[in-house]
């Protein structure tokens, strides 16, 4: 049974969320690069310094903990059954991160930042190679590849390129304007790499 978060967790979780909250509504009126720190604090009510006690820097408030997620991405792969495939695993494994606590809009705005801002995607492309040096041991093993003392680039590949296919999911979906079904487009993407 899970722990009951504190009262002291409870107020630093609220404040996160109003602080991500205004953000991403300045975000979605102003664009990402023109929002700055300052107009995010002023807007919540907070100095600079309340900021960065909560948020590294305006990108973590688009990518989220980066680290967090690819160790929840990477439980959820070692939990996947030992036969399943590297694919059928993986694939549920990123399901675990789907943003539940976003409504469609926040994700548009998520995805069209993404999209739009380059300090958004150089940080995003960081987070990939970390990504790919977490999950390769597991998709390793599953691959029936031997086991070594740093991941093997078969491994690492085959994570590239699962990344690679729930980026270009992604991208499709927000240019359909949430319209497309983005496990849909993520299957026919890992289908066109299997052919």
């Amino acid at each position: 049974m899970a722990e009951t978060p504190t009262l002291r967790e409870r107020a630093r979780r609220a404040a996160r969320a109003e602080i991500a909250d205004t953000a991403m509504r300045l975000f979605a009126e102003n664009g990402f690069e023109a929002t700055t720190i300052d107009q995010i604090t002023s807007a919540v009510g907070i100095s600079r310094r309340s900021f960065f006690h909560y948020f590294g820097s305006k990108e973590d408030l688009v990518l989220g903990d980066t680290e967090a997620l690819g160790e929840a991405v990477r439980a959820a792969l070692e939990a996947r059954p030992d036969d399943e495939s590297a694919w059928t695993a993986i694939r549920a494994a990123f399901l675990a991160i789907r943003p539940a606590d976003k409504t469609p809009e926040q994700q548009l705005t998520l995805a069209r930042i993404h999209h739009e801002a380059p300090s958004i995607r150089a940080r995003h492309l960081e987070k990939h190679l970390r990504w790919q040096e977490l999950l390769a041991p597991d998709i390793q093993r599953r691959l029936g590849l031997p086991p070594t003392t740093t991941p093997d680039p078969r491994a690492l590949a085959f994570v590239a390129a699962a990344l690679a296919c729930l980026d270009a999911a992604v991208d499709a979906w927000y240019r359909s304007g949430g319209a497309e079904d983005p496990e849909r487009l993520f299957d026919e993407a890992v289908a066109t790499l299997r052919r």
